[in-house]
C-alpha cells in the first residue's frame, strides 16, 4: 500500500512560483511511477507531469512545458512539482498519484487528497 499526502498549494499571483510536495508512505516507493494531475473547475482531470521510478524519464503536458519541473527524492519518499511562471489557467486542484509500474504511463493505483492552487491575475 502507498499513502500520499500533498502539500504546498495556496494562492499566488500570476508570474509567481509554488512548489508542491507529495510525501509517500510505502514499502516500495522507489519502484513506483509517479504523476501530478490537476482538475480545474468544469474541466476533466489531466496528467500534468509524470516521472519514472528512477527519475530519469519525465513527461509534461504541453501547457506547462518549460514552466513546471517534476522531480523525486526516493531517499525521502517524496515527489515534487516546481511550478514557475504561474498563470491563472493553472488554477486547479492538484493531485499526486502513484502506480505500481515503473513508468508514469498507465493506470494509477493510489491517489492523494489534492491540494488547491489558485493563481490570481
Amino acid at each position: 500500500q502507498v499513502q500520499l499526502v500533498e502539500s504546498g498549494g495556496g494562492l499566488v499571483q500570476a508570474g509567481g512560483s509554488l512548489r508542491l510536495s507529495c510525501a509517500a508512505s510505502g514499502r516500495t516507493f522507489s519502484r513506483y511511477g509517479m504523476g501530478w494531475f490537476r482538475q480545474a473547475a468544469g474541466k476533466e482531470r489531466e496528467l500534468v507531469a509524470g516521472i519514472g521510478w528512477s527519475g530519469g524519464n519525465t513527461n509534461y503536458v504541453d501547457s506547462v512545458l518549460g514552466r513546471f519541473v517534476i522531480s523525486r527524492d526516493n531517499a525521502r519518499n517524496t515527489v515534487y512539482l516546481q511550478m514557475n511562471s504561474l498563470k491563472p489557467e493553472d488554477t486547479a486542484v492538484y493531485y499526486c498519484a502513484a502506480r505500481s509500474g515503473g513508468t508514469w504511463l498507465g493506470p494509477y493505483d493510489y491517489w492523494g487528497q489534492g491540494t488547491q492552487v489558485t493563481v490570481s491575475s
